[in-house]
């Protein structure tokens, strides 16, 4: 598999029977393709779901009947939360969010033009703004991604001295399925994770990481040991 083949949507996340965004996502090669359209899918989609099911409440708003909303949490459309999630006290999902069966976004935590497959676990003090998140994938306490260069240039994804433009002023972390991100470290914009990688807490990290990794640090990006 060449380099940009691992970027890919199909390489990225393997269980696509986990999101119910994935007939979308199928549109697009690379995941970042889809952050433009993710507010018209999920008008498109919230339209279709049985009442039997999902409550519309206020604008755009759709919440599976089996889902937990704290009362202190702010939700604004357009945002689907499926089956068994957990929005915790004092979230804020400011719109264009798809939060995956049986995810938790817990306290404090912002979402903005996102998905979150199913499983996934942002539950403490977490940002989460232009950005997919694999099955299951993970983001300890405090760990954000960051979506917007300095600069205010276009995001450009980093693997080695390859440069893949995005055409993207805004644009968080793509995480691949089963991924999992220590406390407090920020993914800088234009940061792809690979499948079953782990990141270390603290973490400051730009560019691509490749499947099956250790991130340690900028310079240092292990294989994971075959048991």
């Amino acid at each position: 598999m060449s380099k940009r083949e691992e970027l890919k949507i199909s390489a990225l996340y393997s269980y696509p029977e986990h999101s119910v965004a994935s007939p979308f996502l199928a549109r697009f090669e690379y995941p970042w393709e889809a952050l433009a359209s993710i507010s018209e899918f999920i008008l498109e989609l919230g339209a279709s779901l049985p009442a039997t099911e999902y409550d519309r409440v206020g604008e755009n708003v759709w919440i599976a009947k089996t889902a937990t909303v704290a009362p202190t949490a702010s939700v604004n459309g357009p945002c689907i939360i499926c089956d068994g999630a957990e929005v915790r006290h004092c979230a804020f999902i400011r719109g264009s969010a798809i939060v995956g069966a049986g995810a938790v976004v817990g306290n404090s935590t912002e979402l903005k033009n996102c998905i979150l497959f199913d499983g996934v676990q942002v539950p403490h003090y977490n940002y989460v703004g232009d950005s997919i998140l694999g099955y299951k994938s993970h983001m300890g306490a405090g760990s954000i991604t960051s979506n917007v260069k300095s600069d205010k240039t276009l995001v450009t994804v980093n693997m080695g001295e390859k440069k893949v433009e995005t055409g993207r002023k805004k644009f968080g972390a793509m995480l691949g399925d089963f991924v999992e991100v220590g406390c407090n470290s920020v993914l800088n914009p234009g940061t792809v994770v690979g499948p079953h990688s782990n990141v270390y807490p603290l973490s400051p990290v730009r560019g691509y990481v490749p499947a099956n990794s250790i991130y340690k640090a900028r310079n240092c990006i292990v294989s994971k040991k075959k048991d």
